[in-house]
Parts: C-alpha cells; sequence; structure tokens
C-alpha cells in the first residue's frame, strides 16, 4: 500500500466564472456544456494556530495547523509548502491530516499544543460548494464563499508525487474549459487574505471551548 501523502495542487480564481459554475448544478465550460456535477455544499468552520514566537503581533506566520469542526468529529491538517515545484500558475503543498473523533481527544490535542508555545491565530468560516469533473473525478472545482471576503472558485487535484505534472496540466485544462484567463487567478491564500484585512486575533482568549462550541 502507498503511504505517500497526497499533494494538494490547487489554483485559486476570483469568482468571474460565477454564473458558468452555478448553472444547472454543474461547471459550464465556454461552450455552456457542463463539463463538472454537483457533489455537495457544506459549512466549514475551521480556526487556525500558530507558534506565537514565531511571528510578531502584526507579522503573518510561516506556519500553521488548522481544526476543522465536521458533523462527525474534528479533522487537524496541515499543508507544507513545496515551492519549488510552484510555477506562476499553480500552487503546490503536501497536505498532512488526521480526525478526531470527540471533544475529550481534542482538548487533550489543544492543551499539548498550548504548552508547545501554540496560540489561536486566525479563525476561517466559509460556504463550499463541490462539482467533480465528469471526465476525471479527481478534479475537485469548489465555490467557496469565504466570510469577510466573498466568492472564489477553487480548483484542486490531490495526487501522488510521481503525478504532480500530470495534476498541473489537468488543471490548466480545466481552466481553459471554464474560459478562465491567468490574469483572473489570485493564488493567494485565504488566511492571507484575511489576516491583510487585519481579521486575526478577533475571537476569544485561546481555550478547548471556544473551538468546542
Amino acid at each position: 500500500m502507498d503511504k505517500t501523502k497526497p499533494y494538494e495542487i490547487s489554483k485559486n480564481v476570483v469568482l468571474e466564472a460565477y454564473k458558468r459554475v452555478k448553472a444547472n448544478k454543474g461547471a459550464a465550460g465556454i461552450d455552456d456544456k457542463s463539463i463538472a456535477d454537483f457533489e455537495k455544499k457544506e459549512s466549514r468552520s475551521d480556526d487556525y494556530f500558530a507558534i506565537k514566537r514565531k511571528f510578531r503581533k502584526h507579522a503573518y506566520p510561516s506556519k500553521a495547523f488548522r481544526i476543522r469542526k465536521k458533523s462527525d468529529g474534528y479533522e487537524i491538517n496541515f499543508k507544507k509548502w513545496l515551492k519549488k515545484h510552484w510555477d506562476k500558475e499553480i500552487v503546490v503543498k503536501q497536505e498532512f491530516e488526521f480526525a478526531l473523533k470527540n471533544k475529550d481527544d481534542v482538548e487533550d490535542m489543544i492543551c499539548l499544543f498550548k504548552d508547545l508555545g501554540f496560540v489561536r491565530w486566525m479563525e476561517k468560516r466559509k460556504v463550499s460548494e463541490s462539482y467533480l469533473h465528469k471526465k476525471d473525478k479527481r478534479i475537485v472545482i469548489e465555490i467557496n464563499k469565504v466570510e469577510h471576503l466573498g466568492y472564489f472558485m477553487e480548483i484542486e487535484y490531490l495526487c501522488k508525487p510521481n503525478e504532480m505534472e500530470k495534476a498541473k496540466n489537468k488543471i490548466r485544462e480545466t481552466l481553459r474549459e471554464l474560459g478562465i484567463e491567468q490574469k483572473d487567478v489570485d493564488n493567494v491564500g485565504y488566511t492571507k487574505m484575511l489576516w491583510k484585512k487585519g481579521r486575526c486575533n478577533h475571537f476569544p482568549p485561546f481555550n478547548s471551548q471556544s473551538i468546542l462550541n
């Protein structure tokens, strides 16, 4: 069994193509034919943590992890930037993820990381609609309404390290199908956008109840 962590290859696009993607619960290409099928819609509540000594009060941290509250538990996620594989169009990250099933596990983990110097740094709330490409179900097109930021589209392909070039080409092909030009692309992450708007530290002090409620 290949235990290699998945590589998340994604592209954020300012939502100029919103009407195409929303049409008939499918993503429509430049010829108005649907290229993807609606999969699901869900609200996502994310809290980010970073080591306090790694950034000053007004600086953006170089590393952070998130806790996402889900209907069946909690998800812990950390993404490692693989900048040597980046280009002007595509961002490549290696994703590490595991689940915690109950509040006691989350409370224990939060106490541990608090003792190691982590602070609750950012919260992100968004509503996401996911669409799966008809030709390749690993191509996920997401419409995200991010609180305090607005609407965005993200194209994602989870792959193994030896599939990175294939994944990049799949994303470029999907962008062409949607009629999206390079000038419409913004690869700045949502947390950095929120940070630039001064949305960090706009929440109660770091404690487990503020995450679990």
